[in-house]
C-alpha cells in the first residue's frame, strides 16, 4: 500500500509540474504584456494560480484512484500500463489546450474557454482568418511540449508504477483508498470554505493580465464545457430593431434631474445590506419595529419607496449597483470574467474624475466569482475577510457586520477625500445567526431572519450616528440599498413583486432634501444614471435611467430564475420563460407592460452574448 501511496504522490506532482511549465510557457508566449510587469508579479500568478492547478490535479486523479481501489487485490504491470497511457491523452488532450490558449490570448484577450468549439462547427472559417506559418508554428509548439512532456514523465514517473503486488491485507487498502479517492472533493473544490474554487479565486492583481496569467487554461476549458452558456439569444420575442426602439423610449436620455444634493462632489458611502426586504422596512408599509434606524434617518433624507432588486441574489446585484447592468434569468455575468471585465464601471467612472475606491466585505471575496468582478471594477482598496483576525471569523459567512462597521470607522479616522466606499454587509443571510440576544422571540425562519435584520440595522444606525459627528459627514452622501429582497414564506410565489421591492435611502449631509419620498419606479440599475447626473458627470448606463429625471420614464424590470417581471404605474406581469405564458397579471394594461418587459429583456441578452 505504501509503494502505491507514494507513485500517487509523485503522479501529482507531476501534473502540478506540468502547469508549471504551461504557465512559463504563456508568459513567454505572451511575452510583450509579461515582460511589463516585474519578476515578483510573474511569480506572484504561480502562487496565486496554484489553487486551480491543484484543482485540476485533482480532478487528473479521480480516475486513478478509483481504478486503484479494486487493483489492490491484483498483481502485475497492468495499473502501470493503463497510468501510461491515461496520462499520454491526457498530456496531449492538456497540451492542445494550452499551446492554443497561448496563441489566441493575443486576439482576444480572454484565457481559453469552450467558446472556440462552436467555431469548430464551420472549421473553413476558423481557419480562415489563420496562416499557414501560424499553424506550422502551432504544430511545432505542441509537438516539442508534448514530446518534452511525455519523456520526462517516462523517465522519472513510469518507473514509480512498477509491478505492484496484491496486497495481503487488502481490505484495509481498499478502504484507505476509497476515503483517498472521496477526499479529493477538497482540491477539487479548493478547500473547506462556503464558496467553490472559480476563476476569480486567483485573482490577486489590479492590473488584468496578471490575474488570466494565474488561470489554470486546462481547468477553465472544462468548467466552461459543463456549464455552457447559450450562444444564440434564446428571448427572440420579435424583431430586434423594433426592441430596442421599446427600450431606447424607457430610457431615453433627457429631462431635467431635481437637485437633491448641495454639492457636486461629495463624498460618497454605497452601503449594500444583505437580504433587506421592502416588507420588513416601516416606511416601505412594512414592520414598523424591525428596523428602527433605517425608519429614523427616512426621515432625515430620501427614500425611493417604488424600488426593486434587478434579480435575486447578490452576484446579480452588484452589476446592476455598479455597472447598471440588470440581472439575466438564468446566468449570472459575473461568473463570466470575459463578459463582466467589459461592463461599464461607476467606480472606474469616478476614479476618472478624482475620487479613491474602497470595497468592503467582511466575507468570502471569491463566493460566485465576486472577486473578478470587484478587481475589474477598479476599486483602488478590497477589504475582505482575508483582512480581518481569525479570532473575529464568528459567522459563517465570515465576520459580522459589526465587526466590519468597526473596522470601518477606524480607518475612516482619517480620510482622503474625495472617496467611494462601497461596502457589503452579510449577518442577514442565512442561517441569520447573529451575534445577540434576540428581539423577536421564536425559532422559525421568519423570526430569525428579523432578528438578523434588526441586527444590521442596530449596526448600521450607530456607524450613521457615528458618522454624523465627523468632519467628513456635512460633504457625504451615503446611499443605502439591498441586494436582493428575501423569499422567506414557502407561499410566495417566486415573480411576485414583493419578492424583490427593495429599500434605497439617500442620507448625510451633502443631502439637501430632508423626509423626501420619490415614488417614481426605479430599480438597481438606475443608481448610477441618477447618481452620476447628480454630480454633473457623464456617464453610458444604457439599461439605466435617472430617477430623479423629470422626463424618466417611471418603470422597474428584474428577474428570476427562468422568468422575468416588468412594472409600471398602471400595470405588473410576471412572465415565466418555460411555459411561454403569464403568471402574473394586474392593471389596465398588462398587455404593454408584457410587450416593454419582452423588448427589454431581449435586447439586454443580446448585448450579453455580444460581451
Amino acid at each position: 500500500m505504501q509503494k502505491r501511496l507514494i507513485a500517487i504522490s509523485c503522479y501529482a506532482v507531476f501534473w502540478l509540474a506540468f502547469f508549471f511549465t504551461a504557465r512559463l510557457l504563456f508568459i513567454f508566449m505572451q511575452y510583450h504584456s509579461s515582460f511589463q510587469n516585474s519578476f515578483g508579479d510573474l511569480l506572484g500568478t504561480f502562487w496565486h494560480g496554484a489553487k486551480l492547478d491543484i484543482s485540476t490535479t485533482g480532478y487528473f486523479l479521480l480516475i486513478p484512484l478509483l481504478v486503484i481501489i479494486p487493483g489492490v487485490y491484483f498483481n502485475g504491470i497492468w495499473y502501470r500500463i493503463f497510468i501510461r497511457w491515461y496520462s499520454y491523452i491526457l498530456i496531449v488532450f492538456s497540451s492542445v489546450i494550452i499551446v492554443t490558449d497561448a496563441n489566441l490570448y493575443s486576439y482576444w484577450g480572454f484565457r481559453m474557454d469552450y467558446t472556440p468549439m462552436f467555431y469548430l462547427k464551420t472549421p473553413g472559417e476558423a481557419m480562415a482568418s489563420v496562416t499557414t506559418f501560424k499553424i506550422i508554428l502551432f504544430l511545432i509548439t505542441l509537438g516539442l511540449l508534448v514530446s518534452f512532456v511525455i519523456y520526462f514523465y517516462n523517465k522519472l514517473i513510469d518507473r514509480v508504477f512498477s509491478n505492484f503486488m496484491r496486497i495481503r491485507y487488502w481490505l484495509p487498502g481498499v478502504l484507505f483508498f476509497t476515503i483517498l479517492w472521496g477526499a479529493l472533493i477538497i482540491p477539487i473544490r479548493g478547500g473547506f470554505g462556503v464558496a467553490p474554487i472559480n476563476a476569480g479565486s486567483v485573482y490577486f492583481s489590479k492590473k488584468m493580465f496578471l490575474n488570466h496569467v494565474a488561470i489554470n487554461a486546462v481547468w477553465n476549458f472544462g468548467t466552461s464545457a459543463f456549464t455552457q452558456k447559450p450562444v444564440k439569444n434564446p428571448y427572440e420575442f420579435g424583431d430586434l430593431s423594433d426592441a430596442k426602439s421599446v427600450v431606447d423610449t424607457l430610457t431615453v436620455k433627457k429631462g431635467i434631474p431635481e437637485k437633491v444634493l448641495n454639492t457636486t462632489r461629495p463624498d460618497i458611502i454605497i452601503i449594500v445590506l444583505e437580504s433587506f426586504s421592502g416588507y420588513l422596512i416601516g416606511p416601505l408599509g412594512g414592520d414598523s419595529l424591525v428596523t428602527p434606524n433605517i425608519n429614523r434617518y427616512a426621515r432625515e433624507g430620501i427614500l425611493f419607496s417604488n424600488f426593486y432588486a434587478s434579480g435575486t441574489r447578490t452576484d446579480k446585484a452588484l452589476p446592476a449597483i455598479l455597472s447598471g447592468y440588470p440581472a439575466q434569468p438564468a446566468q449570472s455575468i459575473i461568473k463570466e470574467p470575459k463578459k463582466s471585465q467589459s461592463l461599464p464601471s461607476l467606480v472606474k467612472i469616478l476614479t476618472e474624475n478624482g475620487y479613491h475606491s474602497s470595497f468592503w466585505y467582511g466575507g468570502e471575496i471569491n463566493f460566485a466569482n465576486l472577486n473578478s468582478f470587484v478587481i475589474g471594477s477598479g476599486f483602488h482598496d478590497i477589504i475582505t475577510k482575508n483582512n480581518f483576525d481569525p479570532a473575529n471569523y464568528n459567522s459563517k459567512w465570515g465576520v459580522h457586520d459589526h465587526v466590519l462597521f468597526q473596522t470601518l470607522k477606524d480607518s475612516m479616522k482619517r480620510v482622503k477625500e474625495p472617496f467611494l466606499k462601497v461596502i457589503l454587509t452579510l449577518s442577514s443571510h442565512e442561517p441569520f445567526d447573529v451575534p445577540m440576544e434576540p428581539v423577536f422571540i421564536g425559532s422559525d425562519d421568519l423570526t430569525k431572519y428579523k432578528n438578523s435584520v434588526y441586527y444590521t440595522d442596530k449596526t448600521l444606525g450607530s456607524f450613521l450616528d457615528w458618522a454624523k459627528e465627523t468632519d467628513w459627514w456635512k460633504n457625504t452622501l451615503i446611499i443605502m440599498v439591498a441586494d436582493h429582497a428575501a423569499r422567506i414564506f414557502s407561499d410566495m410565489p417566486n415573480y411576485k413583486q414583493n419578492v424583490f421591492k427593495i429599500p434605497m435611502l439617500w442620507v448625510g449631509g451633502a443631502v439637501s432634501k430632508r423626509d423626501l419620498r420619490i415614488e417614481k419606479l426605479g430599480s438597481q440599475v438606475d443608481i448610477p444614471t441618477t447618481l452620476l447626473d447628480q454630480l454633473g458627470i457623464i456617464g453610458s448606463f444604457p439599461f439605466g435611467k435617472d430617477i430623479l429625471s423629470d422626463q424618466s420614464k417611471s418603470f422597474a424590470f428584474y428577474t428570476y430564475n427562468e422568468g422575468f417581471g416588468f412594472i409600471t404605474d398602471s400595470s405588473a406581469v410576471g412572465f415565466d420563460l418555460k411555459s411561454k405564458m403569464n403568471v402574473l397579471s394586474e392593471g389596465k394594461d398588462p398587455e404593454s407592460a408584457e410587450k416593454k418587459g419582452k423588448a427589454y429583456l431581449q435586447v439586454l441578452f443580446n448585448d450579453y452574448l455580444k460581451r
